[in-house]
């Protein structure tokens, strides 16, 4: 059974999806690439808060204060296996930091045993990220530190950066 749910955050309206116990997507109203591959799911969810989509909304509650959540709520990650390294990469990027692509597509080359890997695949990757700020594609600058590539706007990813008060970049 899917359920399907609206959090209203200060950056506007977010839906989360979510199966049986685990959350498949969150993501900002009028987002790039919002809900993709979930459409059919979103169409036939049950409007409802499941357990795990009221742990989300906890989450959610304790991040946009500024606070670092103590848990996260149990993930599924649907998506190709590569996406789905540069999704376990994210998920590494510490509270109030941020990294480059290149710096996660060095990453999935060295997990992969290869020389390279294209920072644009990686970029790709991050942007249809399924399930946004629990896995932290807004932490994934440009080499030069500047901001973009995000599917919920480059505003949003500024406002998200703030709410962690930090740019630094490891």
């Amino acid at each position: 059974m899917f359920c399907v749910s609206k959090y209203k955050s200060l950056l506007g309206e977010i839906t989360l999806l979510a199966k049986e116990d685990s959350l498949l997507g969150l993501w900002f109203d009028n987002q790039k690439y919002y809900a993709g591959a979930f459409a059919e799911n979103l169409c036939n969810a049950k409007n409802e808060d499941s357990s795990v989509i009221l742990q989300t909304k906890k989450w959610l509650d304790e991040y946009f204060k500024g606070n670092v959540p103590d848990f996260i709520p149990k993930l599924e990650l649907i998506g190709t296996p590569f996406r789905k390294e540069v999704w376990n990469i994210l998920q590494t990027i510490p509270y109030g930091k941020t990294v480059t692509y290149k710096y996660v597509a060095e990453q999935v080359a060295n997990k992969q045993g290869k020389e390279k890997m294209s920072a644009q695949a990686v970029g790709g990757a991050v942007g249809h990220n399924p399930v946004s700020i629990i896995v932290p594609c807004h932490r994934v600058v440009a080499s030069n530190g500047e901001l973009t590539g995000y599917a919920g706007g480059l505003e949003r990813k500024q406002k998200l950066l703030e709410i962690e008060k930090g740019l630094t970049i490891l």
